[in-house]
């Protein structure tokens, strides 16, 4: 039975931009499943699989429902034991819990308000309206005011980088010679920005844009196919 991802959209279904959608679709990819995308929109989540979850990525596979990136990865992982491994076993585990905490501590932020007001024009206005609403919530601020500081904070966010330019000086990717779950945590987020904004985190001579190139040709270049915001 094919798999059911609910996979966060604005206005234009074609160009899904959510993060951690990005790490549940590249998993599904890597074990080689069949998966149906259901384009989702900010408002549709409360409704998906009978309020299942308050945020997307959410999964039916079969009689089970999924929620959270994370949690997919390790079903994937327990249902689907004779496909391509995500983790390489329970260090890589630990590991992959590792690198999603670095993620989302150092990486989420600065990229969260560098796209701020790119993600809101991407919105029909039923959605662009609870999307400035509830960011200028968590914000305390208005979109245009916390999209205003990234410029300022991005030398700061690539010197954060460090850890990760350092280890792809050693292997082509997180997990070593080949992706695993950790690779596809940290690179949904650049694809993130990637799909929404043409503003640019990385330094043109970046050695981490390799890597991201390898990341967009994985899996007959399934992150590729979106193209880049013009």
């Amino acid at each position: 039975m094919t798999i059911l991802l609910y996979d966060l959209v604005g206005s234009d279904p074609s160009r899904p931009f959510s993060p951690h959608c990005w790490k549940a679709k590249l998993a599904l990819a890597h074990k080689g499943l069949a998966y149906r995308t259901v384009p989702t929109r900010f408002l549709d989540v409360p409704g998906v699989e009978g309020g299942a979850s308050k945020t997307v990525p959410v999964i039916r596979d079969g009689d089970r429902v999924v929620t959270d990136s994370f949690d997919i990865a390790l079903h994937l992982e327990q249902a689907y034991p004779d496909r391509p491994t995500l983790f390489g076993g329970e260090g890589g585990k630990a590991m992959a819990r590792m690198i999603e905490r670095w993620t989302q501590l150092t990486i989420h932020p600065f990229l969260g308000i560098a796209v701020l007001t790119d993600i809101h024009a991407m919105q029909d206005p039923p959605n662009r309206d609870y999307f400035r609403a509830s960011r200028e919530k968590r914000y305390g601020k208005g979109l245009e005011a916390a999209a205003g500081e990234r410029d300022e904070k991005l030398a700061a966010f690539r010197a954060a980088l460090e850890p990760l330019r350092s280890t792809l000086g050693y292997q082509p990717f997180i997990g070593g010679a080949s992706p695993l779950f950790a690779d596809y945590i940290v690179f949904a987020a650049f694809q993130w920005a990637r799909v929404v904004s043409t503003y640019r985190p990385l330094a043109d001579d970046d050695p981490i844009r390799a890597w991201l190139e390898r990341c967009l040709a994985l899996h007959d270049g399934l992150a590729g196919q979106v193209p880049a915001a013009a």
